[in-house]
């Protein structure tokens, strides 16, 4: 476990700041080790934030090293789990949330890959399925969505008419960077950088640079493309 912190700290951090840091993770590993009881597999140590919520932890499985900063909420009750790989960080006041925490329909739920991390205030609304690739950056305050509510009978309200389910898939060695809502049915091709405050509405290629509200191509990442 040290051998693991001491990695994530990085090899500039002065020793005596780095021993600081290693003695303030300690209530950290206690509400891990906690929580750890009530959950699914997991293949390594959780460290867990004050005040973050993981509720229906039987539903979360999770590989080595994550961390679940204060304030954090995660909904794990759905059909398809809420997974996360090795090194996965949830960020502060970050909430995950497949369905009603409170009963109602189940939703499908949520993967994410090894050495990825959902910023701090994100929203992640995996209601319909949605996967995130490795080496995946989310910034704070990113939103996504994988229904829609259905509008089309003007004699009955929105809400009454329900949701329509589509998935979200983010491929590996994305960044998603502040204030982007990403709505349901979309795929953001690998290597994929979003602009921050964009919305993207329709899937995006490969290695692409998008922006704006709704998200267009900027430029592309590969050479001579």
């Amino acid at each position: 476990m040290l051998a693991s912190l001491h990695e994530r700290l990085g090899k500039n951090m002065r020793p005596a700041d780095r021993w600081i840091t290693l003695g303030r993770l300690i209530p950290f590993v206690m509400r891990g080790w906690w929580e750890k009881l009530f959950m699914g597999p997991t293949a390594g140590w959780v460290l867990v934030g004050k005040q973050a919520s993981i509720r229906y932890a039987k539903h979360l499985e999770a590989g080595k090293d994550l961390i679940i900063e204060d304030y954090a909420e995660i909904n794990a009750r759905s059909s398809r789990k809420i997974i996360l790989g090795n090194r996965v960080t949830i960020g502060k006041y970050a909430i995950i949330r497949p369905g009603n925490l409170y009963g109602g329909e189940i939703g499908e739920g949520l993967k994410v890959g090894n050495h990825s991390n959902i910023g701090p205030y994100c929203y992640i609304g995996c209601s319909g399925y949605i996967e995130i690739g490795n080496h995946v950056m989310i910034s704070p305050r990113v939103s996504i969505y994988a229904e829609n509510h259905v509008f089309t009978d003007h004699t009955q309200t929105i809400k009454s008419q329900g949701v329509e389910r589509k998935n979200v898939i983010i491929e590996d060695d994305c960044w998603i960077a502040a204030n982007s809502i990403i709505l349901a049915g979309v795929t953001i091709g690998k290597g994929s950088v979003v602009a921050a405050g964009s919305v993207v509405a329709s899937d995006v290629a490969p290695y692409s640079v998008v922006g704006g509200v709704p998200a267009r191509l900027i430029k592309k990442r590969l050479p001579d493309s």
